[in-house]
């Protein structure tokens, strides 16, 4: 079974990311006559979380193509039982899945844990990648530097990274979006 092209999209907190990630699924669906899949990772813990859940909800209903959405804060990998070869996943975001996978589970970030978590996260996405067309992965851009005094944060942000470099390396194209602006910084056309 082949796997599914991958699209990874990165950038600052409100860059226009997502809303970039819902166009590019929504155009591949459309060309390849797929469903469109929303994997919501998110869990709402405040207003401003709400407001941006809201929001992204009401953007996708505008959707000339209907969504179905999935939202599993933890395990991604369960959502191949609803999904197909003619599925386009969009996973939102790398970011929210990150921190519930380490921080939820109350233990210790330790090397063997945080070992297991990431081979869990890169073994959902390679997971959903052979039961669907296509995935697109948003995730956020954290500043380091400034945070290395926090323990929890520097591992947070060093998983994070590692996460990017390896998901990237397998990517058929990434992006950086700055100010409502996607620059490509590898592969090709989207569709």
């Amino acid at each position: 079974m082949a796997k599914a092209a991958l699209y990874f999209i990165t950038g600052g907190v409100r860059s226009g990311k997502s809303r970039f990630a819902e166009q590019t699924a929504q155009e591949w669906a459309i060309e390849q006559h797929a469903t469109l899949h929303y994997l919501a990772c998110g869990r709402v813990f405040d207003a401003e979380m709400a407001e941006r859940v809201n929001r992204h909800q009401e953007d996708r209903e505008k959707s000339p193509i209907p969504w179905k959405t999935w939202e599993f804060p933890t395990d991604i990998e369960r959502i191949v039982d609803g999904i197909n070869q003619d599925s386009v996943v969009l996973l939102d975001c790398l970011t929210t899945l990150v921190d519930n996978e380490l921080f939820t589970q109350q233990k210790p970030l330790e090397a063997e844990f945080l070992e297991e978590t990431f081979i869990k996260i890169m073994n959902g996405i390679e997971e959903i990648q052979r039961h669907a067309a296509c995935l697109i992965i948003v995730s956020n851009e954290v500043i380091q530097e400034p945070i290395f005094h926090n323990e929890f944060l520097h591992t947070y942000a060093k998983m994070l990274g590692l996460l990017h470099q390896a998901i990237v390396e397998r990517a058929d194209a990434a992006y950086m979006v700055e100010w409502g602006i996607p620059v490509m910084k590898k592969g090709g056309t989207p569709i």
